[in-house]
């Protein structure tokens, strides 16, 4: 889904909060406990927010929400945050591009660009990029999950050591207020820390809704990336550990 402006707000309010009534949320937005119910029930079945006894909170971190969902939330945002990279994206480079629906996006806004070596464990992204005549796509190997197309296993891992490229392009489903990088699934969290590992530089892709969401499996640090594009600008205190981390924050016009 796409939220208005209230919505927007209520969600950053819970986020912030994390648990609280719906009679709190009404007098904290200035609208009635009707208008935060209906709201909650539509983040609700979108898994943006979940429904508690007596409240209103932050969905499980153990279930990321559906990838047919997430390919359409947000995505004004996504495609702001991909025109961004392939904006600072040089011909000739290698990149390696993990799974999600922002690395899409950038995929999409590359198609154009010339001379480059993309290898990725996104069935979607090489099927993007290899639109691109000028772009040379290599697709690791492993377990294809269904759901949305990634590869991720052992056999994932091992292919992509075998490589050393210019930008590690990776985008991640929470970031914490310290700095913390976590994902759902330990296999892909893997995949994505030997995309860091075998990165000379590392790009991090994440809009708005990934600051201060919860997720299960820790996959990083802030201290491992150089560059954050994102949609808008961090909440004080993860602007601060960037700033500590020397992360060069790119917020997409």
């Amino acid at each position: 889904m796409t939220l208005n402006p209230r919505q927007r707000r209520l969600l950053d309010v819970v986020k912030q909060r994390v648990t609280m009534s719906v009679e709190e949320l009404a007098q904290q937005l200035g609208v009635t406990p009707q208008t935060v119910r209906r709201d909650v029930k539509q983040m609700e079945e979108a898994k943006l927010l979940a429904r508690y006894h007596g409240g209103v909170g932050m969905p499980s971190s153990v279930e990321n929400i559906d990838y047919s969902q997430r390919q359409v939330m947000n995505i004004d945002a996504k495609r702001r945050i991909a025109a961004a990279v392939a904006e600072r994206v040089p011909p000739g480079c290698s990149l390696l591009i993990n799974i999600g629906t922002t690395t899409e996006e950038v995929a999409r806004a590359l198609i154009r660009h010339q001379g480059l070596h993309v290898v990725t464990n996104n069935l979607n992204v090489a099927a993007i990029l290899a639109d691109n005549p000028q772009c040379e796509v290599i697709l690791a190997g492993g377990m294809v999950r269904g759901r949305d197309r990634g590869i991720v296993g052992e056999a994932t891992v091992d292919f992509i050591r075998q490589f050393k490229v210019d930008i590690g392009i990776v985008g991640i489903s929470s970031i914490e207020a310290d700095g913390t990088l976590r994902d759902f699934d330990p296999r892909e969290v893997k995949v994505a820390q030997t995309i860091i590992e075998q990165s000379r530089e590392v790009w991090l892709v994440a809009d708005r809704d990934k600051f201060g969401r919860q997720a299960l499996v820790r996959m990083g640090s802030l201290s491992q990336v150089d560059m954050l594009f994102t949609d808008a600008r961090p909440p004080e205190a993860l602007a601060k550990v960037l700033k500590e981390a020397q992360v060069k924050v790119v917020v997409a016009p």
